[in-house]
């Protein structure tokens, strides 16, 4: 199915359920046509990624922990060097925070390393290596919220649980509310659990998630009409950019002083100074008279 097919077969979608549409009550006739519509471009033209290429609960956790926040391209080029380097639960949990670091260099938003450590050290003292399938368990582990646990179920364990992320909601957004904005996650997780393959959640949510993707390309992104919707704050200059300066730095040369991380970074010595006890505060660095290393 070409663009002009797949805008056809949206087309007949909405013309034939409009009124079911409307309502947000859908029959088995709509549940289905819209299932073929989603899974016509996932078999002619779904992304092939590493991690879908797995059931190992790891791997699926690490992506997952991963996608947070940062995009599917910057993720690929992370991953395989990270399940290389640190391949299962006990490898992550026994590595040391400063190698850990230099392999997710890249990716930013540093303290997901952090939670994926932490995580490990769970799994393999309290789990014997294995990780919980239930979402209640996996909710109180560091780093994972409602979504990476309802995700991790259906991913790692073929659950089918109901979840929303951006290309979801973009899906939703696009094809039954059309006409409206500042459109909550609660009006459209109905939707997505009234359309659910229950059968095949796995193969599911890729097909939604590619779907989305897709429309996001080709269309003016749905997801501002959504009203989670927030544009992300530009990262050049910001105080994110700094820690991950900073923490670099420390990765390379193992310890340094504050003085010579003003020098090293060319920064002003206030922002760096609040940095670094930010950083501190948080479990990253540790602090030795007036050098720090990471922790």
């Amino acid at each position: 199915m070409d663009s002009e097919e797949r805008a056809q077969a949206e087309r007949a979608f909405i013309r034939d359920f409009e009124q079911q549409i409307r309502e947000k009550n859908l029959s088995s006739d709509a549940r289905h046509a819209f299932r073929a519509i989603i899974y016509d471009h996932y078999r002619t033209d779904g992304r092939k990624l590493p991690w879908r290429e797995t059931d190992d609960p790891y791997h699926i956790l690490v992506s997952e922990i991963m996608l947070q926040q940062t995009q599917v391209e910057r993720v690929i080029g992370k991953y395989d060097a990270f399940v290389t380097a640190f391949p299962d639960f006990h490898a992550l949990a026994q590595a040391p925070l400063q190698e850990i670091l230099k392999v997710w260099q890249g990716l930013g938003y540093n303290r997901r390393a952090i939670a994926l450590k932490k995580s490990a050290e769970i799994v393999v003292s309290t789990y014997n290596g294995t990780l919980p399938s239930q979402q209640e368990e996996l909710l109180t582990f560091p780093g994972i919220g409602r979504y990476t646990a309802a995700a991790l179920a259906t991913f790692a364990f073929h659950q089918p649980s109901v979840f929303i992320e951006t290309n979801i909601r973009t899906v939703f957004i696009h094809f039954f509310f059309h006409d409206q904005d500042d459109i909550k996650d609660t009006e459209i997780l109905p939707l997505v659990e009234q359309t659910l393959d229950t059968a095949n959640p796995r193969q599911w949510y890729y097909a939604l998630m590619d779907y989305g993707a897709m429309l996001k390309q080709q269309h003016p992104n749905p997801n501002r009409r959504s009203a989670h919707y927030h544009k992300q704050s530009a990262f050049k200059g910001s105080n994110r950019e700094l820690r991950g300066m900073i923490l670099r730095a420390l990765t390379r040369e193992s310890n340094l002083s504050e003085r010579e991380l003003v020098q090293t970074l060319k920064m002003d010595r206030e922002r760096v100074k609040s940095a670094l006890g930010q950083l501190h505060g948080e479990g990253f660095i540790k602090r030795s008279g007036n050098r720090y290393r990471i922790a």
